[in-house]
């Protein structure tokens, strides 16, 4: 059988969220395909619009203008507001022609669907009429996270459904990817005989890793635009402000650390459905002068706020992967965070920081051990930026193509180039 010899591949990655919509697979994309043209790949992306975007060209996260040298191409289908989250987009059926004769111009070699919703379809569609091998990562714990979306609609219905879909598509996908160990369980859960790859996102070094002049000019126009972090020691928590966070956690054991340490503030940067009800809770547990809601912040400024921040506190308890602690410790930022799902799996312990249980009495003590023993931050600190590299995207783009080569091996439609 012919090995596919092609050095370089051409691939094209499937997403319904990208620019400007900030989430996990936002990111997962946008680090993966760039890492991968930095190797020597062409990528492109096909992903729904947004209102703020034009169909041509959008600042991306890296500040970097897509299309240009370096950059994957990025395709914008028209789009309408999901009816479930104002914060997403559903890709329009009908312009299913209009994607693949583009997707044909550039004439891949693979695809990788990221996606459950309309451009999965495309993916899915584009791979049975032109016979390719199509990988699709399964990102979102949907069965933790949907009734969020649809409260009104009972669980176990609910439950049943996103099921139901999730095995289609992974039934319809050559390979898959999954995050975390806790994913690459429910596949099993699922009795889906495909092969499996355990993946996690990687976090670009580069973007978080900032000299102290820039953070101390970043700082001070901080200062001027929140007076409020003035001489402040920063908590931070980064993400989107959504139930599935458990933000509320945050906001429930503030007092007890503004009780010993006044000198805190929490900062929540990000934006999301809770974020108005966040701030009326803060008002109502009377912490609103500790608390900073900050909004969506670009991911250069974000990068700049981490490295900032003196420690990152993340109490998620459904995090497919808890990157964002990650991309705390390459920052320098010593980590406090519950130990669920993929934030257990990417922290593997109490490296660069504390994972504690779900308890607030074990989160505040450690806070306080952070903030009251210099040499014990100074050690964190140091153990953060170690084990932090471990999880660069280079490192997972690398085996992200071995996935891809492999595939493209074991295809019987290839073709050597």
């Amino acid at each position: 059988m012919m090995c596919y010899i092609r050095k370089s591949m051409k691939i094209v990655m499937f997403t319904d969220a990208y620019w400007p919509r900030v989430n996990g697979v936002t990111v997962s994309v946008d680090s993966f395909s760039h890492a991968l043209v930095r190797a020597g790949h062409q990528v492109m992306i096909v992903c729904s619009s947004y209102p703020e975007t034009s169909d041509t060209e959008y600042i991306s996260g890296t500040g970097e203008r897509e299309n240009s040298a370096g950059e994957p191409s990025v395709i914008r289908v028209p789009s309408m507001p999901s009816p479930i989250t104002k914060e997403d987009r559903l890709a329009l059926a009908h312009k299913w022609f209009w994607v693949s004769k583009q997707i044909e111009a550039f004439d891949p070699d693979i695809l990788h669907v990221n996606t459950e919703f309309v451009i999965a379809e495309f993916g899915f569609q584009y791979a049975r009429l032109h016979y390719l091998p199509v990988i699709y990562t399964f990102h979102t714990m949907w069965e933790d996270y949907i009734r969020n979306y649809i409260p009104l609609l009972p669980d176990f219905f609910l439950r049943f459904i996103t099921r139901r879909v999730l095995k289609n598509i992974m039934r319809r996908a050559d390979r898959i990817i999954v995050p975390s160990s806790h994913t690459l369980a429910l596949i099993k859960e699922y009795k889906v005989r495909k092969e499996t790859y355990l993946l996690p996102t990687g976090v670009d070094p580069v973007l978080f890793r900032r000299e102290k002049a820039e953070t101390d000019e970043f700082r001070a126009r901080m200062e001027k635009q929140y007076p409020i972090i003035k001489g402040k020691r920063i908590l931070l928590f980064a993400g989107r402000i959504g139930k599935e966070k458990n933000i509320s956690f945050l906001l429930e054991i503030l007092p007890a650390i503004i009780e010993k340490h006044p000198e805190v503030i929490l900062l929540i940067a990000g934006n999301g459905p809770d974020l108005y009800d966040l701030k009326k809770e803060s008002e109502k547990l009377e912490i609103n002068g500790f608390c900073l809601f900050t909004g969506y912040l670009a991911r250069r400024d974000l990068a700049l706020t981490y490295t900032m921040s003196d420690i990152f506190v993340f109490p998620s308890l459904t995090e497919t992967q808890g990157m964002v602690t990650i991309e705390a410790m390459l920052s320098g930022t010593p980590v406090v965070a519950i130990g669920e799902m993929g934030t257990l799996e990417v922290m593997g312990g109490d490296n660069g920081g504390f994972m504690v249980k779900n308890d607030p009495g074990e989160f505040i003590a450690r806070i306080c051990e952070l903030l009251e023993d210099d040499e014990l931050y100074r050690r964190k600190v140091e153990e953060a930026r170690i084990h932090a590299q471990t999880w660069t995207i280079d490192v997972m783009a690398k085996e992200l193509e071995k996935i891809y080569r492999s595939s493209l091996d074991a295809w019987p439609g290839k073709r050597a180039g």
